[in-house]
Order: C-alpha cells, then sequence, then structure tokens
C-alpha cells in the first residue's frame, strides 16, 4: 500500500518544468492535505518548456525576476509569502540553491511557526583553494537553516555529509522522469539486420554535444558505422544538420516527436546516446531495453548508466570507443539492454522517487514529534 503524507505540502520551484508534472501530478496523489506549486517562467534563452496546468496539484504562478546572466545570475521570485499565507502548508520544499534571494524570507515564515522545511538539491561539489574554503563556510551556513535535505544520488548525500549536514536527516530520491514501465522487455534480434541504429533524443543544443557525436561516429571503421536518428529541435539544427553533411551524411534529423510518437525510434534503436548534458529521455530509452552511452554528469547518471547496462564517456574519443565496444558484441549489447530495462522497473522510477520524498516528510514529522515528547 501507498504510503501517505497526512498534511499539506508546498513546494517551491524557480520553473515548473513540464517534465516534471508527472511528478508533481503523482506525489499530490499521495499528500492528503493537497499540494500547491509555486513557480514562474524562465528566461527565454533557456528554452524550458513549462507548464501550469494540472489536474492533481495547485500551480501558482510565480514573478520571477531575473538579475545579472552567467556564473553571477540570481532570481528573485515575487508573491512568495502570499503564496505560503494563502495555503498555510504543514511542510514546504524549496530547491536548494543559493542564487533564490526569496528563499531565507520563505524559511524564515515556516520556522516561525514551527513548520518543516526540506531542501531538493543535486549536492555540494567540493570546490578547491582559497575561494572553495570560503563556498565551503558559505554552503554549511546555507544549508544550515534546513531541517531535512533531498537529493538525487548517493553522492549527492556523501557532498552534503560532507559539509556537516547530518546525515540522518539526507534523503535519497533517485531522479526519474518515467513511470516503472508496464509493457515487457522488448525482443531484439541477435545480431544487426543491416546497420546498427544509434538514437539520440532532446533539445538540439550546444550543451548536449550532439557534435560530439556525429565526430565519434565519423572516426569508427567503415563496418562499425551506424545510423544515427537524431529526435528533437532547437536552435543548433541548422548547424548540426550542416555538419553531418560534411563529416557523417549517415545521420537523420526527423524533428521533434512527444509521447506515443516516440515509441517506434525506441524500438527501432540499438543504442541510446547522450552526449552532453541533460538527459530526460534516458529513462525512457531504458524502459524500452536500451543500453546507454551518456556523457559523465552530476551523480544522478551514476544511478542508472552502470558497466552492467552503459558507458559514461565524454568527448568524442571517449564517445568512439564506447561506441565501437558496443556495436562489436551484439549479445553483449542486448543483455546491457536487459539490465537497463530492470534499473528502471526496480529502482529508479516516479513511483520510487515519490516514495522517497513522501519517506523523508514523515521521518521528519515523527522526529519533531518525538522530540516534542522528550523521546
Amino acid at each position: 500500500m501507498q504510503e501517505t503524507f497526512g498534511g499539506k505540502l508546498a513546494i517551491q520551484q524557480r520553473v515548473l518544468a513540464a517534465y516534471r508534472a508527472p511528478f508533481f501530478e503523482a506525489l499530490a496523489q499521495v499528500c492528503t492535505g493537497g499540494l500547491s506549486i509555486f513557480a514562474g517562467l524562465p528566461r527565454v534563452e533557456e528554452h524550458i518548456p513549462t507548464t501550469h496546468n494540472l489536474r492533481f496539484a495547485q500551480a501558482v504562478m510565480a514573478r520571477n525576476v531575473h538579475l545579472l546572466g552567467g556564473v553571477f545570475y540570481l532570481c528573485y521570485q515575487r508573491g512568495l509569502l502570499n503564496w505560503l499565507r494563502n495555503w498555510e502548508p504543514d511542510a514546504l520544499i524549496v530547491e536548494a540553491n543559493p542564487r533564490y534571494l526569496s528563499t531565507p524570507a520563505a524559511v524564515r515564515w515556516m520556522k516561525r511557526r514551527g513548520r518543516p522545511v526540506l531542501a531538493w538539491g543535486l549536492g555540494a561539489p567540493p570546490v578547491g583553494g582559497l575561494a572553495g574554503r570560503f563556498r565551503s563556510v558559505w554552503r554549511r551556513a546555507y544549508l544550515g537553516q534546513f531541517d531535512a535535505l533531498l537529493t538525487y544520488s548517493q553522492r549527492g548525500a556523501e557532498e552534503y555529509a560532507l559539509l556537516g549536514f547530518p546525515s540522518d536527516r539526507i534523503f535519497v530520491a533517485p531522479n526519474a522522469a518515467a513511470p516503472r514501465p508496464t509493457h515487457p522487455l522488448p525482443e531484439r534480434p541477435p545480431h544487426f539486420e543491416g546497420r546498427p541504429t544509434v538514437l539520440f533524443v532532446g533539445r538540439l543544443q550546444k550543451r548536449k554535444r550532439i557534435d560530439d557525436l556525429l565526430f565519434a561516429c565519423a572516426s569508427l571503421p567503415e563496418m562499425l558505422r551506424p545510423r544515427v536518428v537524431i529526435v528533437g529541435e532547437g536552435p543548433e539544427r541548422p548547424v548540426l544538420e550542416a555538419l553531418a553533411r560534411q563529416i557523417y551524411p549517415l545521420a537523420e534529423f526527423v524533428g521533434a516527436k512527444h509521447g506515443e510518437a516516440l515509441h517506434p525510434y525506441f524500438l527501432a534503436a540499438d543504442v541510446f546516446v547522450l552526449p552532453g548534458t541533460g538527459g530526460l529521455a534516458v529513462q525512457e530509452a531504458m524502459a524500452w531495453g536500451l543500453p546507454i552511452i551518456m556523457g559523465e554528469g552530476d551523480g544522478t547518471n551514476q544511478a542508472l548508466v552502470r558497466p552492467e547496462n552503459g558507458w559514461q564517456a565524454q568527448g568524442p574519443e571517449a564517445l568512439a570507443e564506447a561506441l565501437r565496444q558496443a556495436l562489436s558484441d551484439v549479445p553483449r549489447l542486448r543483455r546491457m539492454g536487459g539490465e537497463s530495462y530492470r534499473i528502471v522497473r526496480e529502482e529508479v522510477n516516479l513511483e520510487i522517487m515519490v516514495t522517497a520524498f513522501i519517506q523523508a516528510l514523515n521521518a521528519l514529522f515523527t522526529a519533531k514529534s518525538n522530540m516534542r515528547a522528550g523521546l
């Protein structure tokens, strides 16, 4: 039976990204007092698809004021305290990002009423040098205002613990964008029928490093060169199409596909590659039994991409070597696809992420109750 949270929950987000909607909808259904989300709009240049159209959760529009840019970017969210006054939550979850200037006022508002605040973040990678020591002190002070921390990975939890945050108040909720698969593991032949197919799905942006994928494929021996299917739209498409014509004509750009329209591409692929950052489609690719080649990331990748189901490879040379290994041993590749399917079925999916959030909330409330009772 699904565990529930018996109060009203509030969640602050800078933006309500469309890919997060399924998670928030699932979480709302196990918060018996309801869930309200406060979020604004991104900067135009970020190209983040957002939504405020939710069925089970309440979405309240913030007025985001974007200040400066790059490493100096800051954001102030107008209306945050009014939202809290109107919703009167029993618990608040905020993004663990010190660049959001309105968050401390929200924390103080909750603390004055004796209500807990949890922060949700990636972790706190160590930084060396004099600046690193200063940032560690600053991070420790910033995180100290929260009652508990939620992070995507064990690595993130270890980073928070190294800053001195109590480990018994750090909870790991594996980052998930897709539910547990309900379809069976697709059956693929034990050999390639023609050229193997490499699949990429995502926005066509520089940070996705699709150019690295094209260069990597171009460096492979002719007998291993795959058909590359690139699904998505974005500002880099004209540049990438021109590059493909020049160095790798086997690349096909099919435009953006969503929902069930993506399924035939996953079924037709032999391996899924994400050379750069992001990776919302990785879990969906794994649910269709695909091995993964993924750029090194922030620790959340480690829960998904392991030696048993894929490779972490950054840059054209490392990508080329991972592709060479993947495409040279088809039986091994199929076994790795099966392991991908098992991981998203049993370890990393929306249902498990929701359960981790609810368990963190309930553990925090139990601890507070025990403290008040003097236990």
